[in-house]
């Protein structure tokens, strides 16, 4: 049976000399394998260059339940990246966010609202003209609502930590090195409730956003199963330094 569905493009890997298996998280179905055949042929229907890292689809696709890897009937890309492609530093933001993606939600069930907070994030991020160096940061936070495992903002005057692994603040210094001190706890706490549109009023330095970027990725390492070690930022934190 044939189904509409919107995806956003995680992994392509080389199935023969011209086909691939592409991963995508869709709408519908969640994250599915799809094979496509003669893709890497000159003259194929889909191209490869519409499957590259967080790039938006519409598709047209075959779905059997419990089979491994689907079939696509026809792909386009809506919208049409105006700026990532070209745009070295949106470029290496895309994919670093999406090898955090993929190891985030490699085995995600289907959930339209997971789908939606990350295919809008994506499009707003390529309409931008301007790139404000907190967007990948405050990206992952927001993303932690929809993983299950968000920071809980509440806190007394009393409690100057916050604890990485418990997910909150607390009033004694915890007994692992996984938490943040009360200034850096505020920095990671206004990434995390300010809206993508207004991310440009949060101040910080290059240095703590290093620091917050290495933290977020520790509360990710500590709430995801399997989460492994995350390349792509360091090449990322060069271009923004």
């Amino acid at each position: 049976m044939l189904h509409k569905v919107r995806g956003i493009v995680l992994k392509t890997t080389n199935y023969s000399e011209s086909s691939v298996v592409v991963q995508v998280l869709t709408d519908k179905f969640g994250m599915q394998s799809y094979l496509i055949n003669g893709v890497k042929k000159p003259k194929a229907k889909i191209k490869m260059n519409m499957l590259q890292s967080l790039h938006l689809l519409d598709m047209v696709v075959y779905h059997k339940a419990n089979t491994n890897i689907q079939r696509i009937s026809e792909v386009r890309q809506t919208p049409v990246f105006k700026s990532i492609p070209y745009d070295m530093i949106k470029t290496s933001i895309v994919i670093f966010l999406n090898e955090v993606l993929y190891k985030s939600i490699r085995q995600q069930s289907a959930d339209e609202s997971l789908f939606d907070y990350i295919f809008n994030s994506i499009a707003w991020f390529d309409e931008i003209e301007e790139i404000n160096p907190n967007f990948h940061l405050s990206f992952l936070l927001k993303l932690t609502r929809f993983l299950g495992f968000s920071p809980n903002e509440k806190r007394r005057n009393d409690q100057i930590y916050f604890d990485l692994q418990e997910g909150e603040f607390t009033s004694r210094l915890p007994i692992h090195s996984n938490y943040l001190l009360l200034e850096d706890a505020i920095g990671f706490i206004s990434l995390f409730n300010t809206p993508l549109e207004k991310i440009s009023e949060i101040k910080m330095s290059n240095t703590q956003r290093r620091f917050l970027l290495d933290k977020i990725l520790v509360f990710y390492t500590l709430h995801t199963a399997s989460f492994g070690v995350v390349q792509s930022h360091k090449i990322l934190e060069t271009l923004l330094s």
